[in-house]
């Protein structure tokens, strides 16, 4: 039942590590992603290359734009790309598909490349050039289009970086030579062309290994948010006294002002965007400030990686043990709904009374987003008979699983955090709906929570919907300060 690139393949999770490469999930993307930053920012050559190659590669375009070059082939042929499913990293709650790079995406960089950005490559105020500077003011191209991008300009490394530990470690049998397709841009030729490696081969396709050491989770470092959050910041970094001027006098000439109030955090959003359109040499600004901070990108985004590596990967490893030597976990029986209430009573078991709570935790914090919280419990499901699905839309909005075997057998299943703040509405209205929508005769609700303030308002809002000791309504006391020690779990 392996869930970890180190299990499938018959290596250690050291040998893993000691190559500097994520042990990445192979049942589920896991939230993190190359942060093209970190290339610029780096003192190994190598990834220094990999950035001066993905700049190249932007100047290519931008200069296809400006001298009218693309047509509606060409820009299939130079902007649209899959996305890299085998790194098995990114923004996906259900494996590890994707939709790609395609005529948004295309459209949006056009746009940039030929109207704000034309100057890309030839800055003089940064220290050097950023793909991230075609998502900061234009909507169109956002955090996870650049995630793609950049994972495709830099695919020759990452199956070459691959091949290299698959050669060494991975016994032939795993392994396959294969053909990986736009691998490789001939500026000669103006062509992608594909390259053939020995990767690891799982099941129907090849699998990818990222270092760690260049990505990140949540944000680039240079990003959209920060640089309309700290907006105002961006102008006292100008040098000249005038331009300065006119910025801020153009910024106060845009932004709203309701009487009898100050101006709202969108109406000053607003405003940010206006200014940096009308100022594009502010964007160069904003990214010297990030340059100008770039160590802080690097232990950030480390301990990003820390923390993603010790929840997905070694916490929950120890939970997946847990269940298998203390219940019944991986061998219950039943149609879905039985299944899923005993899993859902095994794993409420070993989180409250076996230390299986620590999986939620990092340096005593518990994780904060629900998306985290699905994709444990997708790892931790694994190994069913039924078909396990997260976010099931069919036709009325999503909902976080659906257990199937077949057309006639499904139940539904709601994991929440009890501080979500649309939990009463979830409660009262959105399971009922799903079940009329996937013809599933049974909806269970799983609620977890790490303090006593959570555990009294879900109980309150259970208590007010009627449905509180309920038997599908499944409540989770994932607290910290009242569990077991070690040795008593």
């Amino acid at each position: 039942m392996a869930t970890f690139f180190n299990e499938y393949f018959g290596v250690t999770a050291d040998q893993v590590d000691d190559y500097g490469a994520f042990n990445i999930s192979i049942i589920n993307d896991l939230p993190l992603f190359i942060d093209p930053f970190l290339l610029f920012n780096s003192n190994k050559p190598e990834y220094n290359q990999l950035h001066s190659g993905i700049l190249r590669y932007i100047i290519f375009l931008r200069d296809a734009v400006l001298d009218g070059r693309i047509n509606d082939d060409l820009e299939k042929a130079w902007f649209y790309f899959p996305e890299v499913k085998q790194n098995w990293l990114g923004f996906s709650l259900q494996g590890n598909g994707g939709s790609g790079l395609g005529g948004r995406f295309a459209a949006a960089l056009r746009a940039n490349l030929q109207s704000l950005f034309a100057n890309f490559g030839r800055e003089t105020i940064s220290r050097g050039s950023h793909i991230e500077k075609v998502c900061l003011v234009r909507d169109g191209v956002g955090r996870d289009n650049i995630s793609d991008f950049t994972t495709n300009l830099v695919k020759d490394f990452l199956c070459s970086y691959t091949e290299a530990f698959t050669v060494e470690h991975i016994d032939p049998a795993l392994r396959r030579k294969v053909w990986v397709n736009k691998a490789r841009f001939n500026y000669e030729t103006k062509v992608w062309e594909r390259v053939q490696y020995d990767l690891p081969w799982l099941e129907d396709d090849f699998v990818l290994l990222t270092p760690k050491d260049i990505l990140t989770r949540d944000q680039n470092w240079i990003n959209r948010s920060d640089m309309i959050r700290d907006f105002e910041q961006i102008p006292v970094a100008i040098p000249d006294a005038e331009l300065r001027g006119q910025v801020f006098n153009y910024f106060e000439s845009v932004l709203a002002k309701p009487k009898n109030r100050l101006p709202s955090q969108r109406e000053r959003a607003e405003a940010a965007v206006k200014t940096l359109i009308s100022f594009p040499q502010l964007v160069d600004y904003y990214i010297k400030i990030k340059e100008d901070h770039g160590d802080e990108a690097k232990d950030i985004s480390a301990e990003k990686v820390t923390e993603t590596q010790l929840i997905f990967d070694t916490q929950l490893k120890h939970l997946q043990q847990n269940l298998a030597t203390h219940t019944g976990f991986y061998t219950v029986t039943g149609d879905t709904y039985a299944e899923t209430h005993q899993r859902l009573a095994y794993l409420k078991d070993v989180i409250e009374n076996k230390g299986g709570h620590r999986i939620f935790y990092h340096d005593g914090v518990p994780i904060q987003r629900e998306s985290d919280l699905q994709i444990l419990c997708r790892l931790v499901w694994f190994g069913s008979p039924s078909d396990v699905g997260t976010e099931a839309n069919d036709g009325r909005g999503p909902v976080d699983y659906k257990i199937s075997r077949g057309a006639l057998d499904k139940t539904l299943i709601e994991m929440k955090l009890a501080k979500n703040t649309g939990l009463e509405r979830n409660l009262e209205k959105q399971l009922p709906i799903y079940q009329a929508a996937s013809d599933a005769e049974n909806g269970i609700k799983a609620i977890i929570y790490f303090t006593t303030a959570e555990q009294a308002r879900v109980e309150g809002i259970l208590a007010r919907l009627g449905i509180l000791g309920h038997k599908d309504v499944v409540l989770i006391d994932a607290r910290n300060d009242n569990k077991p020690s070690g040795s008593k779990a």
